[in-house]
Protein backbone atom coordinates (compact mmCIF):
# COMPACT_ATOMS: atom_id res chain seq x y z
CA UNK A 1 0.00 0.00 0.00
CA UNK A 2 1.04 3.51 -0.36
CA UNK A 3 1.58 6.92 0.78
CA UNK A 4 -0.91 9.08 -0.94
CA UNK A 5 -1.26 12.81 -1.08
CA UNK A 6 -4.34 14.66 -2.06
CA UNK A 7 -4.21 18.42 -3.09
CA UNK A 8 -7.43 19.87 -2.69
CA UNK A 9 -10.30 19.37 -0.20
CA UNK A 10 -13.53 19.46 -2.33
CA UNK A 11 -15.66 17.01 -3.78
CA UNK A 12 -13.19 15.08 -6.05
CA UNK A 13 -10.61 15.05 -3.24
CA UNK A 14 -12.84 13.56 -0.78
CA UNK A 15 -14.11 10.62 -3.00
CA UNK A 16 -10.93 9.99 -4.20
CA UNK A 17 -8.96 10.06 -0.80
CA UNK A 18 -12.17 7.89 0.59
CA UNK A 19 -11.64 5.38 -1.74
CA UNK A 20 -7.60 5.58 -1.41
CA UNK A 21 -8.22 4.79 2.10
CA UNK A 22 -10.72 2.05 1.85
CA UNK A 23 -8.41 0.13 -0.30
CA UNK A 24 -5.84 0.10 2.75
CA UNK A 25 -3.67 3.40 1.67
CA UNK A 26 -2.91 6.21 3.88
CA UNK A 27 -3.44 9.48 2.89
CA UNK A 28 -2.91 12.81 3.71
CA UNK A 29 -5.40 15.81 2.37
CA UNK A 30 -3.47 18.85 1.48
CA UNK A 31 -5.27 22.63 1.07
CA UNK A 32 -3.32 25.93 1.98
CA UNK A 33 -3.71 25.98 5.59
CA UNK A 34 -3.19 22.97 8.21
CA UNK A 35 -6.42 23.46 10.13
CA UNK A 36 -8.71 23.69 6.61
CA UNK A 37 -12.35 22.57 8.06
CA UNK A 38 -12.90 20.00 5.38
CA UNK A 39 -9.59 18.54 5.60
CA UNK A 40 -10.03 18.11 9.18
CA UNK A 41 -13.61 16.69 8.67
CA UNK A 42 -11.73 13.94 5.87
CA UNK A 43 -9.83 13.18 8.88
CA UNK A 44 -12.30 13.05 11.08
CA UNK A 45 -14.22 10.66 9.15
CA UNK A 46 -11.57 7.87 8.18
CA UNK A 47 -9.59 8.08 11.52
CA UNK A 48 -5.42 7.14 12.04
CA UNK A 49 -5.67 6.44 7.91
CA UNK A 50 -5.77 9.90 7.30
CA UNK A 51 -3.96 13.10 8.28
CA UNK A 52 -4.69 17.10 7.02
CA UNK A 53 -2.04 19.19 6.06
CA UNK A 54 -0.50 22.20 4.21
CA UNK A 55 0.21 21.54 0.58
CA UNK A 56 3.48 21.36 1.28
CA UNK A 57 3.08 18.57 3.76
CA UNK A 58 0.68 16.19 1.79
CA UNK A 59 3.46 16.36 -0.99
CA UNK A 60 6.15 15.51 0.99
CA UNK A 61 4.14 12.11 2.74
CA UNK A 62 3.09 11.45 -0.74
CA UNK A 63 4.99 8.55 -2.42
CA UNK A 64 1.94 9.87 -5.52
CA UNK A 65 0.38 13.28 -5.41
CA UNK A 66 -3.44 13.66 -6.54
CA UNK A 67 -3.80 16.94 -7.95
CA UNK A 68 -7.54 17.42 -7.17
CA UNK A 69 -7.70 21.19 -7.20
CA UNK A 70 -9.63 23.47 -9.30
CA UNK A 71 -7.99 23.76 -12.40
CA UNK A 72 -7.79 28.02 -12.01
CA UNK A 73 -5.89 27.28 -8.49
CA UNK A 74 -3.36 23.79 -9.61
CA UNK A 75 -0.44 25.45 -10.40
CA UNK A 76 -0.56 27.75 -7.24
CA UNK A 77 -1.54 25.02 -5.86
CA UNK A 78 1.59 23.00 -7.09
CA UNK A 79 3.79 25.74 -6.15
CA UNK A 80 2.96 25.67 -2.28
CA UNK A 81 3.69 22.28 -2.51
CA UNK A 82 7.31 22.78 -3.44
CA UNK A 83 9.15 21.62 -6.06
CA UNK A 84 11.52 19.42 -3.94
CA UNK A 85 8.89 16.81 -2.46
CA UNK A 86 7.32 16.64 -6.32
CA UNK A 87 10.82 15.87 -7.56
CA UNK A 88 10.61 12.37 -9.18
CA UNK A 89 7.09 11.70 -8.03
CA UNK A 90 3.87 10.53 -9.88
CA UNK A 91 1.41 13.44 -10.18
CA UNK A 92 -2.15 12.30 -11.19
CA UNK A 93 -3.67 15.24 -12.60
CA UNK A 94 -7.31 15.19 -12.72
CA UNK A 95 -8.21 18.46 -12.58
CA UNK A 96 -9.64 20.61 -15.39
CA UNK A 97 -8.37 24.38 -16.27
CA UNK A 98 -12.20 25.57 -16.44
CA UNK A 99 -12.92 29.49 -16.00
CA UNK A 100 -17.11 30.11 -14.68
CA UNK A 101 -15.96 33.43 -14.90
CA UNK A 102 -18.40 34.46 -17.57
CA UNK A 103 -21.15 31.73 -16.05
CA UNK A 104 -22.01 28.42 -17.52
CA UNK A 105 -21.09 26.92 -19.54
CA UNK A 106 -17.51 27.46 -18.28
CA UNK A 107 -14.71 27.71 -21.08
CA UNK A 108 -11.28 27.08 -20.56
CA UNK A 109 -8.32 29.21 -19.55
CA UNK A 110 -5.79 26.63 -21.85
CA UNK A 111 -6.68 24.35 -25.27
CA UNK A 112 -5.70 23.70 -28.65
CA UNK A 113 -2.15 23.69 -28.64
CA UNK A 114 -1.43 23.70 -24.57
CA UNK A 115 -3.29 21.87 -21.86
CA UNK A 116 -3.11 22.18 -17.93
CA UNK A 117 -1.32 18.89 -17.72
CA UNK A 118 1.22 20.29 -19.89
CA UNK A 119 1.73 23.35 -17.98
CA UNK A 120 1.98 20.71 -14.99
CA UNK A 121 4.76 18.94 -16.58
CA UNK A 122 6.80 21.83 -17.68
CA UNK A 123 6.99 23.56 -13.93
CA UNK A 124 8.08 20.19 -12.61
CA UNK A 125 10.63 18.28 -15.37
CA UNK A 126 11.40 15.84 -12.57
CA UNK A 127 7.91 14.72 -11.59
CA UNK A 128 5.94 12.44 -13.96
CA UNK A 129 2.28 14.17 -14.59
CA UNK A 130 -0.50 11.34 -15.89
CA UNK A 131 -3.77 12.92 -16.47
CA UNK A 132 -6.92 10.75 -16.36
CA UNK A 133 -9.99 10.47 -14.70
CA UNK A 134 -10.86 13.80 -16.03
CA UNK A 135 -13.62 13.38 -18.28
CA UNK A 136 -16.03 12.24 -15.47
CA UNK A 137 -17.87 12.78 -12.29
CA UNK A 138 -16.22 12.02 -9.44
CA UNK A 139 -18.56 9.00 -8.24
CA UNK A 140 -17.76 7.38 -11.66
CA UNK A 141 -14.03 7.96 -11.28
CA UNK A 142 -13.69 5.72 -7.67
CA UNK A 143 -16.58 3.65 -8.45
CA UNK A 144 -17.20 2.55 -12.53
CA UNK A 145 -19.46 -0.14 -11.60
CA UNK A 146 -22.35 2.70 -10.93
CA UNK A 147 -23.44 2.75 -14.52
CA UNK A 148 -23.38 -0.21 -17.20
CA UNK A 149 -21.52 -2.89 -15.29
CA UNK A 150 -18.27 -0.78 -15.05
CA UNK A 151 -18.15 -1.26 -18.66
CA UNK A 152 -17.05 2.74 -20.15
CA UNK A 153 -13.90 4.09 -20.88
CA UNK A 154 -11.38 5.90 -19.55
CA UNK A 155 -8.14 7.89 -20.38
CA UNK A 156 -4.60 7.87 -19.69
CA UNK A 157 -1.57 10.14 -20.91
CA UNK A 158 1.78 10.82 -19.82
CA UNK A 159 5.51 10.78 -20.94
CA UNK A 160 6.30 8.04 -18.33
CA UNK A 161 5.31 4.59 -19.42
CA UNK A 162 5.99 3.41 -15.93
CA UNK A 163 4.29 6.01 -14.05
CA UNK A 164 1.26 5.35 -16.45
CA UNK A 165 1.57 1.43 -15.52
CA UNK A 166 1.83 2.42 -11.65
CA UNK A 167 -1.47 4.63 -12.15
CA UNK A 168 -3.21 2.04 -14.29
CA UNK A 169 -2.98 -0.52 -11.01
CA UNK A 170 -4.60 2.35 -9.04
CA UNK A 171 -7.46 2.60 -11.90
CA UNK A 172 -8.32 -1.17 -11.64
CA UNK A 173 -7.85 -1.56 -7.78
CA UNK A 174 -10.95 1.21 -8.24
CA UNK A 175 -12.85 -1.40 -10.86
CA UNK A 176 -11.87 0.00 -13.90
CA UNK A 177 -11.53 -2.99 -16.73
CA UNK A 178 -7.79 -3.00 -18.14
CA UNK A 179 -9.00 -2.98 -21.69
CA UNK A 180 -11.36 0.28 -21.32
CA UNK A 181 -8.36 1.98 -19.93
CA UNK A 182 -6.87 3.86 -22.85
CA UNK A 183 -3.66 4.96 -22.93
CA UNK A 184 -3.56 7.95 -25.58
CA UNK A 185 0.52 8.66 -25.88
CA UNK A 186 2.31 11.74 -24.12
CA UNK A 187 1.07 14.30 -21.79
CA UNK A 188 0.46 16.02 -25.00
CA UNK A 189 -2.69 14.32 -25.75
CA UNK A 190 -4.48 15.62 -22.37
CA UNK A 191 -5.60 18.61 -24.51
CA UNK A 192 -8.36 16.09 -25.90
CA UNK A 193 -9.09 15.26 -22.70
CA UNK A 194 -9.54 18.70 -21.54
CA UNK A 195 -11.25 20.01 -24.24
CA UNK A 196 -13.93 17.22 -24.02
CA UNK A 197 -15.04 19.24 -20.96
CA UNK A 198 -17.13 21.55 -23.13
CA UNK A 199 -19.19 18.76 -24.76
CA UNK A 200 -19.34 17.02 -20.87
CA UNK A 201 -20.83 20.18 -19.26
CA UNK A 202 -23.50 20.32 -21.80
CA UNK A 203 -24.24 16.58 -21.56
CA UNK A 204 -24.55 17.09 -17.81
CA UNK A 205 -26.92 19.96 -18.33
CA UNK A 206 -29.01 17.84 -20.67
CA UNK A 207 -28.92 15.05 -18.94
CA UNK A 208 -29.72 16.77 -15.47
CA UNK A 209 -27.06 14.38 -14.13
CA UNK A 210 -23.45 13.73 -14.34
CA UNK A 211 -23.88 10.16 -13.74
CA UNK A 212 -22.81 9.57 -17.30
CA UNK A 213 -19.39 8.43 -19.46
CA UNK A 214 -18.54 7.19 -22.89
CA UNK A 215 -17.72 4.01 -24.36
CA UNK A 216 -15.29 3.92 -27.51
CA UNK A 217 -16.40 0.90 -29.33
CA UNK A 218 -14.84 0.06 -32.85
Amino acid sequence: MSKIGILGTGNVGDTIGSRLIELGHSVTMGSRTNNNEKALAFVAKHGDKALAGTFAEAASFGEIIFNCTKGLGSLDALHMAGENNLKDKIIVDVSNPLDFSQGMPPSLTVSNTDSLAEEIQRAYPSSKVVKTLNTMWAGLMVNPNLINNGDHTAFISGNDTDAKNTVKEILVSFGWIDKNIIDLGDITTSRGTEMYLALWVRVMASLNTGSFNIKIVS
